[in-house]
């Protein structure tokens, strides 16, 4: 018998518990903005932020959801006529706003033809106690992820990308969720201005202690127009770009002093070429994932190999 360990958990695998069927995210962009945004917090939102960088022509704001999902499952339906889909509230913050509003934007997601569940992006600030008991019904009645954007758990770097908010903020989020049952997923950006390859890998000991079912992660990147951009322009010294064998030795790294239960949603993440600054490595997704892989191979690595309770 094999007794080989697993790389690392694959989202593919994690959804096949919940469903017998493909299942695929479509990506919505339901009007939404941020309280660092809208002057609640801040202005100006986190100095990474461009959200050009992640809307499929899809998502539009003059569209409704129902019609993004529609549109979306046009797009998808193509190569899987079986497909049956999740839809993603992926741009801004998507649980800051009138609670009435909100529940009627996801109900109406959920009466869209072929829509299984739901996936919610949000700020670990902005899940109010009404929202988390009203997400904690829904979750009996239909499959429900809520990711949290997390970055980073070093306040320093928060306050310095503008996020307006804490990892306590996190941690209480994360630990709300959770108890209500509820997955929860997080997200962090590795290659944060300040932050080094030691202290990373010591932040995936820390997030692996949160009741995070899922965890997305990717790298640093500049976009046109931001003002991170600006900030590289002004002071390049204080950025660490990895180039493509540097990332993918972080990321073995980190994925072996993680929880080795977690989900691993994604690894890097492709913004449109116009956007893109830097880093360009010409790779898509599963090319890099097959890299990562490869190099877990030739190391003996696997998903929590150096992971410490």
């Amino acid at each position: 018998m094999d007794s080989t360990p697993i790389l690392y958990n694959e989202f593919p695998l994690f959804l096949k518990r919940y469903f017998p069927y493909k299942v695929q995210k479509i990506s919505l962009n339901a009007g939404f903005t941020c309280p660092n945004r809208d002057g609640f917090k801040g202005y100006g939102g986190c100095t990474y932020c461009n959200n050009q960088t992640f809307n499929p022509e899809y998502c539009r704001t003059e569209k409704s959801v129902t019609q993004q999902l529609e549109e979306g499952k046009v797009f998808f339906s193509h190569k899987y006529p079986e497909m049956k889909y999740l839809a993603y509230f992926q741009a801004y913050t998507n649980t800051y706003g009138e609670l009435e509003a909100l529940k009627r934007k996801y109900e109406e997601a959920l009466t869209v033809p072929d829509v299984v569940g739901l996936v919610i992006g949000t700020r670990p600030d902005c899940m109010p106690d009404a929202l988390l008991h009203y997400l904690e019904e829904m979750n009996k009645r239909t499959f429900l992820l809520v990711e949290y954007g997390i970055e980073s758990t070093n306040d320093a770097t928060l306050r310095r990308i503008n996020r307006g908010h804490t990892y306590q903020d996190t941690v209480d989020a994360v630990e709300r969720t959770a108890a209500c049952g509820i997955l929860t997923g997080g997200h962090v950006i590795l290659g944060l201005p300040g932050e080094t390859h030691d202290e990373l890998v010591t932040q995936a000991s820390v997030l692996s202690r949160l009741p995070l079912t899922t965890l997305k992660m990717h790298q640093l990147q500049l976009i046109r127009g931001t003002r991170m951009a600006h900030e590289y322009e002004q002071h390049p010294e204080d950025f660490q770009l990895f180039d493509v064998e540097e990332y993918i030795d972080l990321v073995v790294d980190y994925i072996e002093h993680l929880r080795p239960d977690l989900v691993l949603e994604r690894f890097v993440s492709q913004s449109p070429k116009e956007l893109l600054i830097a880093p360009d490595w010409g790779l898509k997704n599963y090319e890099f994932n097959h890299r990562v892989q490869k190099r877990m191979r030739q190391l003996g690595a696997y998903q929590g190999k150096k992971y410490e309770m």
